[in-house]
């Protein structure tokens, strides 16, 4: 693996859990692979789980990490070719990725979309950019469409709870006072089909995801009839993608709540964090001995050092 940006960075997805699988028991078998060798963090937006985990990560393989928090602690980066710089952007990303990678031997980036503009947004200009320009291995921490490794932590918490081969896996809109990107379910979605579990998404009408994105899951706008029979319920709030960015409801009646799990197979429930208590789902549900939100939340850890333990042996 040269680089982690997407799904289609993974030449096998099955061997990549497998080995993350294992990397779980040993966290520390591989800590002299990183030896003498350094990680950029670069974070153009909050941050908790994927900051702290891909830390964590780091230090148990060895790696040397560093975090740079652009506009705290870094100039405003221009990503447009081509621009007469007399603005307030200082530094042009030819310049700025270059010379980071110059420092590493792996550059990780986190850039949320702006949701104002889709064609742009879905034009990855950032995560591109930094590809382009930065002569290391590029890993996403999130990007404006896409978050592969909260979508391959959440296909290693799958596989360890679920019950059978192929399990009903349902991603659920939820309300959210706030206009959130596509990025997480979009990875959800295209990962859940490429492991092969039985795919539904579940979402009030205007909330489409991306023809690409949906693929061969069904689509149901009946919340409670596509819980049905269920043994993975997803929770996540996405803004519109045909109404680019915007919010066309907040309808509480899309909340996760006990009573609609029970509609399930004894479903495990699942969030990426952070979560609106009350808002996305019960309190009751989140405090159920159905949620596998903490342990999900721990596999970030794991879903990084599996990353970057492949891109590592490619340069070692």
């Amino acid at each position: 693996m040269k680089s982690f940006v997407s799904v289609d960075s993974v030449e096998n997805i099955n061997a990549l859990v497998d080995d993350a699988l294992e990397i779980k028991k040993n966290p520390h078998v591989h800590s002299c692979l990183g030896k003498q060798k350094s990680l950029c963090l670069i974070f153009l937006n909050p941050s908790l789980r994927t900051r702290l985990s891909s830390q964590k990560a780091a230090f148990n393989l060895g790696l040397d990490a560093a975090v740079l928090d652009v506009g705290s602690q870094g100039w405003q980066l221009e990503f447009t070719d081509g621009v007469v710089m007399d603005g307030d952007k200082a530094e042009h990303i030819k310049e700025a990725a270059a010379v980071i990678g110059s420092y590493f031997d792996v550059v990780a980036i986190r850039a949320f979309a702006k949701l104002e503009d889709r064609d742009q947004d879905y034009s990855e200009q950032i995560l591109t950019a930094f590809q382009k320009y930065c002569p290391v291995p590029v890993v996403n921490m999130e990007s404006s469409t896409a978050h592969p490794l909260q979508a391959l932590a959440d296909v290693i918490t799958i596989e360890e709870h679920k019950k059978k081969a192929k399990p009903k896996v349902v991603l659920s809109w939820a309300p959210h006072p706030k206009a959130l990107p596509q990025a997480v379910a979009n990875s959800f979605s295209r990962w859940m089909q490429v492991v092969d579990y039985d795919l539904t998404i579940t979402h009030p009408e205007g909330y489409e995801l991306a023809e690409g994105v949906v693929g061969q899951a069904q689509v149901e706008y009946d919340q409670q009839k596509a819980f049905e029979g269920a043994d993975f319920i997803y929770a996540k709030n996405w803004s519109s993608y045909a109404d680019y960015g915007k919010v066309l409801s907040r309808d509480l009646n899309w909340m996760i709540t006990a009573d609609k799990m029970k509609l399930t197979n004894q479903a495990k429930f699942m969030h990426c964090l952070p979560v609106r208590r009350n808002v996305v789902v019960e309190g009751r549900v989140l405090d159920s001995d159905s949620s596998l939100i903490i342990p999900e939340a721990a596999n970030r850890v794991t879903s990084m050092q599996a990353v970057l333990k492949n891109i590592l042996e490619g340069l070692n």
